[in-house]
């Protein structure tokens, strides 16, 4: 009985102390507080094993552990920010801005990052990761390299990260994303004294992107899509297919069977989620992209922008958005319902992107009647990475910029 008692304790340290663990890891706590709060641990992990009696130490013991551990919750989200624009000594680059704000978007609290090392430079939104569901703040590193020529404003759409409670979930849906990146848009218009701003959308943000600069398009200079998403319905077919047929090719016959007895999307009901993530992390595998399931709660505790609550409502806001907002996007066809925008469109298209079919995007684009057009192939899958980065930015800053902004 003692060891399992024993064994208990020690499990709950363990829990107790992650917190404390995680702050100077994946957050923006300042140093003197974690190293405070790794002090209490230390000398609260003494008091087990010091106090007599043992019940007495253990009780004294955890209960101040739990303590520290809300505190330590507490600071993450209070020291949230963005990390500073500073130049090759470490100071921050006059003019420069890096805010981490919440912005009030149709009666609803929301946040985002603004970062620019020229608070002058043109606007460029990043309607978040995709999803629907992912923030713009685990992927806001990538961007990093934009600083210089635009002023990034990435956003934490409702029900994701640190907007997770802006609205009730029932009330995701088209007209509340495109109103709320609308009221956005004229926030950052109007903050930052600029006639028009860039759009850029990946994956489920695409669709949004679409359907931002098709309402609304005399307020872009451009709009910028990656992963794009064209028609729901086959390309999910099309990508189950694929991800059965590679499962045959490569003999897995656990997860040919799976798939089978799944079958075919659309998919409905409690294990909706389920079935998609399957095969998603199939295309996954052959496009050699991280898994779903490994990715997604990882990448939100690497941005310092988010406390512990935030990072843990970023994956909660994936599976909950996704589960509430995939099934509205079942009719969504462009090559019919946004045949033409107008505005500039240049699209980043991976050559093995197989969750946003490569075919289905090049085929719109032939479609699409625009001001300007462009289609760029990029290294790699779906969305941005290393092989893909650097002729991301070239053509954002040589080509985009260049070609749409009028004082460029």
């Amino acid at each position: 009985m003692k060891i399992i008692i024993k064994i208990l304790v020690a499990i709950f340290v363990i829990l107790l102390c992650l917190p404390v663990v995680l702050l100077p890891l994946t957050t923006s706590v300042p140093a003197w507080t974690w190293i405070l709060l790794a002090i209490a641990d230390v000398m609260l992990i003494v008091t087990l094993f010091r106090i007599t009696p043992a019940g007495r130490g253990i009780t004294i013991g955890l209960s101040g552990m739990i303590l520290v551990s809300i505190l330590a919750i507490i600071a993450s989200q209070n020291f949230a920010a963005t990390p500073p624009i500073t130049d090759v000594d470490g100071e921050p680059i006059q003019n420069s801005i890096a805010s981490l704000e919440k912005v009030n978007l149709n009666r609803s609290e929301q946040w985002i990052t603004i970062r620019g090392q020229d608070a002058d430079k043109p606007i460029l939104l990043n309607l978040g990761m995709g999803g629907p569901g992912g923030g713009g703040f685990a992927t806001r590193s990538l961007f990093e390299p934009l600083e210089k020529d635009f002023v990034v404003v990435s956003w934490d759409e409702p029900g994701t990260g640190k907007s997770y409670n802006a609205v009730p979930f029932s009330e995701l849906n088209k007209q509340r994303f495109v109103e709320d990146a609308h009221a956005l848009t004229l926030y950052l218009r109007e903050r930052f004294h600029q006639d028009k701003i860039y759009v850029y959308g990946v994956s489920w943000t695409s669709i949004l992107g679409v359907w931002l600069v098709q309402e609304y398009p005399e307020l872009y200079y451009a709009y910028i899509g990656n992963g794009q998403m064209v028609n729901i319905i086959r390309d999910d077919v099309m990508g189950y297919e694929l991800a059965l047929n590679y499962s045959v090719e490569r003999g897995d016959a656990k997860m040919v069977e799976t798939l089978q007895r799944n079958g075919p999307p659309p998919y409905t009901g409690e294990d909706m989620l389920d079935k998609y993530v399957t095969y998603l992390d199939v295309l996954n595998d052959y496009m050699n992209s991280p898994h779903y399931t490994v990715i997604v709660p990882i990448v939100p505790f690497i941005a310092p922008e988010y406390g512990l609550v935030d990072k843990i409502n970023h994956t909660r806001g994936l599976i909950r958005s996704f589960e509430v907002v995939y099934p509205q996007l079942q009719d969504v066809d462009f090559t019919t319902q946004a045949a033409k925008l107008d505005v500039p469109v240049y699209i980043f298209a991976g050559r093995n992107d197989v969750n946003a079919m490569s075919s289905l995007v090049e085929e719109y684009f032939n479609i699409l009647e625009a001001p300007h057009k462009e289609l760029i192939w990029l290294n790699g899958g779906h969305g941005l990475d290393g092989s893909s980065l650097g002729q991301f930015v070239d053509v954002m800053v040589n080509k985009v910029l260049a070609e749409t902004y009028p004082n460029k």
